[in-house]
Order: structure tokens, then C-alpha cells, then sequence
């Protein structure tokens, strides 16, 4: 219930703002992501699956309600992402995964495509939102990126609620981190197939601004204060109204090491490739490397797109001129 709570003031902020006339419609778009991995058919309870596909409708409409009266889409992603967050199903937020030490660790960064205004924050232990903290950075500064213990007290000194470590903790993610310590036998514990979960949203407002956000707990059993690809502008996020918008999730380190988010936009701009050949050939670049995982792309022209190389990935979409939709598996 606290949760719930906490969300719910966090998306009436948000919805008591002060919103421009709409312009007609067409123009509008958001799609979201939380997390790509090992999802197949089969892998999923009937229970578990409707769950996940009820909180990914839940952050889709929250998204869209904000482009739908005309809000920017900065606004619709946070309000987006919060949702996520919130929800015990996805790797941000509640339901983040475990550091080796037995805390979490939350990432976060959110990026605007008509001034490329960012706000980036990694190592956050007590902000209950993360991707607002990033949100907030971007709006405020002075600086784009803050880590460690500096995080929360920049969010203390903004105002943005604060919680103990503890409210991002859940019995499935804690048997997670003991199923790793076991299979690692006391040894430096590596990554597992269980950072799926990362959760992002890119939106275009009807005034043609994109907007990208991303918020992570990053890798069960991961060293305290590693750092992946979702708070890195142009690895997991990017915005530029010239190419698009990007949020990424998958194999951390291979996606920093590929630029993932800049070499979409680098070969819209600047090779000429339409979005999802430039997003594909992203991703199997990836994959060359030993990597997985996906990204969803807003273009200009508000065209949300996904690509993957995964068995699955969490999404979602909505626009202007379609109704939302939801998928989970590759083959949807």
C-alpha cells in the first residue's frame, strides 16, 4: 500500500501541472520498455504474465495521458518510468536486484532532445524515484551527473521523497542474489542471466520534442558502485530531436563499449539509415560481442520502434494515431 501511495503523489505532481491546449492529433507517441532476457514462452506463469502486461499498460496510459492534453514529453516519460518503478515486477525502483553486499543500488537518467538538457544519477540508495532525481538534475543542475551519496542529498535538498534502503527489497530478488552466492561457491560473484527488469520510456510531444528516460538496479551480485549503460547519455539514454530518442537495456558493459544509444543516432544522422535498421544493425553488433538485450527507439516523425536480440523483451506503445499495445515475446 505504501507503494501505491508514494507513486500516486509522485503522478499527481506530475498531472497537477499547468499543461498547453493540444494541437491535433497525429503527432504524439511514447513506447516503453522494462527489460529484455531470457523471456520465453513457457518461462512465465499465467499469473506472473498478466501481471507484468497489467503495470506495462499502467505506465503506457500514464505516458500517453500527458501527451494526450498537450504535456511535454519529458513529463510523459517520467510519469512513465515512475510507474515502472513502482511495480515489484521490473529491475528499478521496487524489485531492484541486489549489490554483492546485500543493498541496493539504483541508476537513473532522463535526457531532452530540443536543448539535449540531461540529468543523470548513479549509486541512489533512498530516493524513491530515481528517474524523477534524474529529471530534476536535468531541470536544475548546475551539473548532469552525480554519484554515490551525493545523489540522495541532492534529492533531499530538491524536496523528492526520501525511504529507507530497505522499501526497494523483495524475497524474490534476495533468493536471486543466494541462488548466485551458491552457484559461485564463496568465489567473486559474476553476473547471472537475472538483470533483465531495467525499465525505460521515449515519448514525442505534439510540439515535436523528444524525450528519453531509463532507471535501473543494474546486475544481481554486482560490485558496490558499478556503474552500467542506463544513466550513461549516449550508452543507455539519449534525446536529440535530430535523430530521436533511445533507451537501452541488456548487457551493461557491452552496451557502454558499442555506444549503443550514439550509434543509433550516428547512423540516422549521419549514414542515412532509417531507425530500425540502424537500431538492428546496433543490436547485432551487440550480439557480436557476446551481448543481449534491446532498445526502444522515438523518431522525429514520432515512429516508437523496438529492437532486440533477446528471446523477449518487456514493451509497450501507444500513439496518436494507434491504440496501445503490449508484448512480451519475440514472437508477438
Amino acid at each position: 500500500m505504501r507503494t501505491f501511495l508514494l507513486s500516486t503523489a509522485l503522478l499527481a505532481t506530475l498531472s497537477a501541472a499547468p499543461l498547453p491546449a493540444a494541437t491535433p492529433a497525429a503527432d504524439w507517441a511514447i513506447a516503453i520498455h522494462g527489460g529484455a532476457g531470457v523471456i520465453e514462452r513457457g518461462s512465465l506463469s499465467p499469473e506472473a504474465d498478466a501481471a507484468i502486461r497489467a503495470d506495462l499498460a499502467k505506465a503506457v496510459d500514464a505516458g500517453a495521458a500527458v501527451l494526450r492534453r498537450g504535456g511535454p514529453s519529458t513529463d510523459a516519460v517520467v510519469a512513465a518510468v515512475a510507474v515502472l518503478e513502482a511495480s515489484p515486477w521490473f529491475n528499478a525502483g521496487v524489485g531492484a536486484v541486489f549489490t554483492s553486499a546485500g543493498s541496493i543500488e539504483l541508476d537513473a537518467a532522463m535526457m531532452e532532445g530540443e536543448a539535449r538538457r540531461a540529468g543523470a544519477v548513479t549509486g541512489v540508495k533512498s530516493t524513491l524515484s530515481p528517474i524523477a532525481l534524474a529529471r530534476t538534475l536535468m531541470d536544475k543542475g548546475p551539473h548532469v551527473f552525480l554519484a554515490g551519496p551525493a545523489t540522495d542529498e541532492y534529492a533531499r535538498e530538491n524536496g523528492l521523497v526520501q525511504v529507507p534502503n530497505s522499501h526497494f527489497m523483495t524475497e524474490r530478488r534476495r533468493r536471486q542474489l543466494d541462488d548466485l552466492r551458491l552457484q559461485n561457491q564463496g568465489a567473486a560473484l559474476m553476473p547471472a542471466e537475472t538483470r533483465m527488469g531495467t525499465v525505460g520510456a521515449v515519448a514525442r510531444d505534439v510540439k515535436g520534442n523528444v524525450a528519453a528516460g531509463t532507471s535501473t538496479g543494474g546486475l544481481t551480485g554486482k560490485a558496490p558502485g558499478r556503474v552500467g549503460d542506463a544513466p550513461l547519455i549516449g550508452a543507455g539514454t539519449l534525446a536529440d530531436n535530430r535523430c530521436g530518442a533511445i533507451s537501452a537495456t541488456g548487457s551493461g558493459e557491452i552496451f557502454i563499449r558499442v555506444r549503443v544509444a550514439a550509434s543509433i543516432c550516428d547512423a540516422a544522422r549521419f549514414g542515412g539509415q532509417p531507425l530500425q535498421k540502424a537500431a538492428d544493425m546496433t543490436l547485432a553488433e551487440v550480439g557480436s560481442l557476446g551481448g543481449d538485450g534491446g532498445v526502444i527507439v522515438m523518431g522525429p516523425k514520432g515512429d516508437g520502434l523496438f529492437s532486440f536480440n533477446s528471446a523477449g523483451m518487456y514493451r509497450g506503445r501507444a500513439s496518436a494515431r494507434s491504440a496501445p499495445e503490449i508484448k512480451v515475446y519475440a514472437d508477438e
